[in-house]
């Protein structure tokens, strides 16, 4: 298990927030890095996923732009040096930027621990995968919502699956050669595509390092409908809980929620967001971190000093627990197996 891993199962562990918190407002006064960057260097998709905002017409009109690779250095003098953890690739399809792998070293320029990329994988031809790998690429995540073809290519709109496996051999051969590289598969569970999870041995196999599974929730208006629960809770014991255990059998690390979170997410809608205000730093086109943060003439350290971000960080450690409506979506509550 990689060091960025050993902090998130000890962050799992640690069930009290104040004391997250506290520790968050410790390393913020020592200026040590604590802060996730997630990064969409391009607004754009080649998919039309159905469980995706860009299966949405409408919703895909308001996502555009590209960031230039001058403009990715501002922002990364800015706030790079304060990153625990930069993750390539949110909502959009990050392969298409053409500065990618040039992306991938600057962060490694400025020492960040863990550098992740989060793609539908149809664009990695095996020279671009091999210079990832090489300008330091510490994980490629691969997302995937079924492991037929029919479902994968039904889900995956654009999607291709014999590509789709041809990519995940190519992750393996270059992992020979880079073997610090990890793959992860991000699976969105839902009722269509459920019964396929003991699949992912004959299709993912050894190819694997990590594995999320992630109950399907509402973004936006897409094309797919059925956010109904209740039958991935009643599998959970057949299906998911076997699943995690072969993972552990394995040596792969496996992302999933306990059974009882599958019905909290449905049921509650509210959330205590204070370690997600502190810690998540989102970057895109249309917009940096905080909408009144100047990447072009500010640092990380000059904003939170003129905002008093450690009085506010202590202040959100030690007051009274606030519950945040949520009306899209909301993180869940993992165990790293």
């Amino acid at each position: 298990m990689s060091g960025f891993y050993r902090i998130l199962r000890l962050n799992s562990r640690i069930k009290s927030i104040r004391i997250k918190l506290l520790g968050i407002w410790l390393f913020h006064v020592l200026r040590k890095r604590y802060i996730g960057i997630f990064f969409d260097p391009v607004l754009a998709c080649n998919f039309r996923c159905k469980m995706c905002y860009f299966s949405d017409a409408e919703k895909r009109k308001t996502y555009k732009g590209t960031l230039d690779y001058t403009a990715i250095e501002s922002i990364a003098k800015s706030l790079f040096h304060r990153a625990l953890k930069l993750q390539i690739g949110c909502g959009a399809e990050p392969t298409l930027h053409k500065d990618l792998v040039r992306i991938i070293a600057l962060g490694k320029q400025y020492h960040i621990p863990h550098i992740s990329l989060t793609t539908n994988g149809s664009l990695l031809s095996r020279d671009v995968l091999e210079g990832m790998a090489k300008a330091g690429l510490d994980e490629i995540t691969i997302s995937t919502h079924g492991l037929t073809r029919e479902t994968y290519e039904s889900l995956m709109v654009n999607g291709n699956f014999e590509e789709f496996r041809q990519v995940l051999k190519n992750i393996s051969e270059i992992k020979t050669q880079y073997p610090d590289l990890k793959l992860r598969i991000n699976y969105t569970i839902n009722n269509d595509n459920l019964n396929e999870l003991p699949y992912l041995w004959e299709i993912v196999g050894e190819h694997m390092d990590i594995l999320q599974l992630r109950p399907i929730q509402k973004i936006g208006n897409s094309a797919y409908s059925d956010f109904d629960l209740s039958n991935i809770y009643a599998s959970y014991d057949t299906i998911i809980a076997p699943l995690i255990k072969s993972c552990n059998e394995k040596g792969i690390v496996c992302l999933a929620p306990e059974k009882k979170n599958i019905i909290i997410l449905e049921e509650d809608k509210t959330a205590d967001r204070r370690i997600d205000k502190a810690t998540y730093c989102y970057i895109s086109p249309q917009g940096c971190w905080k909408e009144d943060f100047d990447y072009q003439t500010e640092t990380f350290e000059s904003y939170a000093k003129k905002h008093h971000y450690g009085r506010q960080l202590l202040r959100h450690a030690l007051g009274k627990t606030p519950r945040d409506k949520v009306d899209v979506t909301r993180k869940m509550n993992y165990n790293i197996n």
